[in-house]
């Protein structure tokens, strides 16, 4: 099917840098986009090409109604779009103007970050697992911003393990506060991402957003509370069991983590492994996963992730050729170490003929 479109005032905006977004739209909607010097023409089956027409018709109403996408949004969305059928541009739009992120406009770039931002919004605690890049904490910080400023809670709690990533950092100088400080970083830089450093510090010094080490959270119920467990990954069970049972009334908890980047001594388990098995029933809460499709940072991210993976797969399978080639071995030595038979290993001598 052939459909021809009329070429609206703007639409090269639509277009991207380089035509990628008609790039995207055409592989995800199996559709081929020519564009003439006063129409567009898409070529596809008619439920491609029905969808293609669509996201057209989407921008047109949304750049009239004045709508501006900053920041590589439009692709985003696309992007989010064609791994979708449910999905159109317009909604995707319309959804991101509803959530207040202070300074920033934060869409989701990828269908398991829109289903993450969806959980946060209809479920009182959302896990978020995988691996790094995939937006988890920032997304989680984003949407505790929003439901701050949109007053429907009080505060924000920020907390995580202090565990060290492979080093020794020993005795650090200063207080308390400065000697947690290092650990708590991240969270820090998501936040005067979002709000200025005014707003965050006012904030900071009125304990209407906390940051602390899990071990803080010990004997406390959080209500009218927006919490945000990270790293949890290195979390113990004790520690986990602690944090999820803090919830009080009118609040919400995410805990994110890399199930990769274990931390912990070898001998004890992470917290958020068994979480994953011990809560996976659970009325009332829900998992979200996400994988290397998902990272939006450097293009390399992706692939540094995809090469891990895969290293991680050959060794597995390594191990497992190992184990099967044991037990013919095991035979071959026992084979050779079977009791001595004069009868069958042994063979006579010849016997030798004297003169007489």
């Amino acid at each position: 099917m052939k459909k021809s479109i009329a070429i609206s005032p703007n639409i090269e905006t639509l277009f991207g840098t380089r035509d990628e977004n008609l790039r995207v739209l055409e592989d995800g909607l199996n559709v081929n986009i020519d564009l003439r010097s006063d129409s567009l023409q898409i070529e596809g089956t008619p439920g491609d090409v029905s969808r293609a027409e669509q996201v057209f018709a989407d921008y047109d109403h949304l750049h009239r109604s004045g709508h501006v996408f900053t920041n590589g949004d439009l692709n985003s969305m696309l992007r989010v779009l064609v791994a979708d059928p449910k999905a159109t541009l317009r909604g995707l739009a319309e959804a991101g103007k509803v959530r207040s992120f202070g300074r920033r406009t934060v869409q989701p770039k990828s269908l398991n970050q829109r289903r993450y931002l969806d959980a946060i919004e209809n479920y009182d605690m959302v896990f978020g697992v995988g691996p790094a890049g995939t937006g988890k904490t920032y997304l989680a910080v984003a949407m505790a911003i929003s439901a701050l400023l949109s007053k429907r809670v009080n505060r924000i709690i920020l907390a995580r393990p202090a565990v060290e990533a492979g080093e020794r950092l020993g005795f650090l100088p200063g207080t308390l506060q400065e000697k947690i400080d290092p650990y708590l970083r991240p969270l820090y830089d998501a936040l005067y991402d979002m709000l200025e450093p005014e707003k965050v510090d006012r904030y900071l010094e009125k304990n209407v957003i906390e940051i602390a080490p899990i071990a803080f959270m010990r004997g406390r119920t959080l209500n009218d509370s927006f919490v945000i467990l990270d790293e949890a990954q290195n979390t113990t069970s004790e520690q986990m069991k602690m944090f999820v049972t803090r919830l009080g009334f009118n609040s919400k908890a995410v805990i994110t983590g890399d199930v990769t980047q274990i931390d912990l001594p070898s001998a004890r388990r992470s917290g958020l492994l068994e979480a994953v098995d011990v809560l996976k029933q659970v009325e009332g809460l829900n998992f979200v996963y996400f994988d290397e499709g998902d990272v939006v940072r450097h293009h390399l991210v992706q692939r540094i992730i995809r090469a891990y993976d895969e290293h991680k797969v050959r060794l597995a399978e390594g191990q497992m050729s190992l184990l099967d080639a044991k037990p013919a071995a095991n035979g071959k030595s026992q084979q050779a170490a079977r009791p001595l038979d004069l009868h069958r290993d042994i063979t006579p001598l010849p016997t030798m003929e004297t003169e007489g």
